[in-house]
């Protein structure tokens, strides 16, 4: 059970709110996860995966979204006249 809702969590999809909000498509899913390999049921249900994304975003690992970066100067390159 755990390693379908690492899954989840590697979607961006928050499986207790999933769990909680559509039971019966959780039971399914986690069923069909179980009895083909990740990639494969990544295939099929690549649609309703970016549809439970955007109602059961998982906000997880926001610690590394808030880092700031810095752009690298570029080397001023003077050509002769």
């Amino acid at each position: 059970m755990a390693e379908f809702e690492e899954y989840l969590k590697g979607k961006k999809i928050d499986p207790e709110k999933f769990k909680s909000g559509e039971p019966e498509t959780w039971s399914k899913f986690e069923k069909l996860f179980y009895q083909v390999s990740p990639k494969s049921f990544t295939m099929q249900k690549l649609f309703l995966i970016n549809q439970l994304r955007r109602r059961f975003h998982f906000e997880g690992g926001k610690e590394n979204t808030n880092k700031t970066t810095t752009a690298k100067k570029r080397p001023i390159i003077k050509r002769k006249a």
